[in-house]
């Protein structure tokens, strides 16, 4: 005897599909990753804006749809953008992807996004495959405070300023190349510090790896020297500064030429995390010399 199915005989059926803007997350690397709300718009589109109408054609074949595609780079956005206005303000449906996960994270179409949304043209998300939340999901690494900053600079000398920058109480994610990969580990690791960080790459796919340890022992591990495929490097929060006592008596005294020394320590209180009891006390001792 068969065992009754644990899943409905079918899914929602779905709706129709209104004039407007889709940006439609396409799979990572499994083409099993699709939605259903996916394939219902692309096979709705009337247009597809595509990053590579080469690789978007293979997923479309690989679904059996069929669609009108345009190229929509970095060196198409603004005719893309004004083809999709154009459209939509006729009635019909546009999606536009990136040739793997959700477009406009480190990818083309926020030009025609943004142009869309200035018409007062309707733009919906069609949420999908993300390599960024892959990786974060799979690093075992805090994921309540995180900061994505796409790819570094190439160059190092910019790369380690950048990550200044970037320093922080909070989860960063970054988008790295292979060949650059050990020598951007390692000035995470002199900018940073040795922080745990997680390397994926491949994600969804047959060789799909994540590395974990320190950004210094990652920096030399073999598994990261020139590596292939698509990587995102998930790297731990660092530990906030506190505040020295001449910093607080420092940001008090601005705050007293402007606000009264309750509303003064409040707001020290809140830009360098200290106790606002003691920064009020402090104001009123320092209000008494004025």
């Amino acid at each position: 005897m068969t065992e009754p199915s644990p899943f409905p005989p079918a899914a929602p059926p779905p709706r129709p599909v209104a004039p407007g803007l889709y940006l439609v997350a396409t799979p990572i690397g499994n083409l099993r990753d699709m939605t259903l709300r996916a394939l219902d718009v692309l096979a709705a589109a009337d247009l597809v804006l595509a990053e590579d109408t080469r690789v978007t054609g293979k997923l479309l074949s690989a679904y059996g749809l069929k669609a009108k595609l345009e190229r929509c780079d970095d060196h198409a956005s603004e005719r893309a953008a004004q083809v999709a206005i154009e459209r939509i303000g006729a009635g019909a449906v546009v999606a536009l992807v990136s040739d793997a996960g959700t477009p406009l994270v480190s990818d083309p179409g926020f030009v025609v996004a943004r142009t869309v949304i200035s018409a007062g043209l309707p733009v919906h998300p069609i949420p999908g495959a993300s390599s960024l939340l892959a990786a974060l999901c799979i690093a075992g690494l805090p994921a309540d405070h995180v900061l994505f900053a796409g790819f570094l600079p190439a160059k190092s000398g910019a790369r380690r300023t950048a990550l200044e920058a970037l320093k922080g109480p909070h989860t960063l994610v970054l988008f790295e190349s292979g060949p650059r990969l050990a020598d951007s580990l390692a000035d995470m690791a002199a900018v940073l510090g040795p922080r745990p960080a997680a390397v994926a790459r491949e994600l969804t796919k047959l060789y799909e790896e994540c590395v974990r340890g320190t950004l210094d022992t990652l920096a030399v591990d073999p598994r990261c020297q020139g590596p292939k495929g698509e990587i995102v490097v998930v790297i731990g929060p660092g530990t906030a500064e506190v505040a020295s006592e001449a910093d607080a008596e420092a940001a008090l005294i601005e705050a007293l030429t402007r606000l009264p020394p309750g509303e003064a320590a409040a707001e020290v209180s809140r830009a360098l995390d200290l106790p606002r009891k003691a920064l009020y006390r402090r104001a009123l001792a320092l209000q008494g010399r004025r």
